[in-house]
């Protein structure tokens, strides 16, 4: 079982250095900018942190998901490889956000369109566990043929 996760595991472990990263971040400039919590709002360079921290964060659970159910039902190194992109994208999400609001739009449309990947390879293997299951059909040789 362990060969059919783990590189789902491992790009788990890297999301979660990535957040702890995003977290330390704010931190950081929590200190710099002498921003004590629970205060949100402060110079535009330490809202820009923030809101890619926070960002980042909301939609981890949504990738979380979907990353697994990928790798689980499609294929594991797909999930991954596509995983490994999306973590890409949400570094320079933050990284672009952290120097201008601007500099954050481009990763965030690509990492949106590598969730909408992970979205339809995962319907597409559940579908296929589901009608080869149940119904003894299956979607993934009919598409090839």
């Amino acid at each position: 079982m362990l060969d059919q996760i783990h590189w789902l595991a491992a790009v788990t472990v890297l999301g979660v250095l990535e957040q702890a990263y995003f977290f330390l971040q704010v931190i950081y400039a929590r200190r710099l900018f002498g921003i004590s919590p629970p205060k949100i709002s402060g110079p535009p360079e330490f809202e820009r942190i923030f809101r890619a921290q926070v960002n980042s964060s909301e939609y981890f659970p949504i990738f979380l998901a979907l990353l697994w159910q990928a790798g689980l039902f499609f294929h594991q190194g797909l999930a991954a490889a596509l995983g490994l992109l999306y973590l890409c994208a949400r570094y320079c999400y933050f990284m672009g956000y952290k120097a201008s609001s601007s500099e954050r739009l481009a990763p965030i449309y690509f990492s949106a369109g590598v969730l909408w990947i992970l979205i339809a390879v995962s319907a597409l293997g559940i579908l296929h566990f589901f009608f080869s299951h149940y119904v003894g059909l299956n979607v993934l040789q009919l598409l090839t043929a």
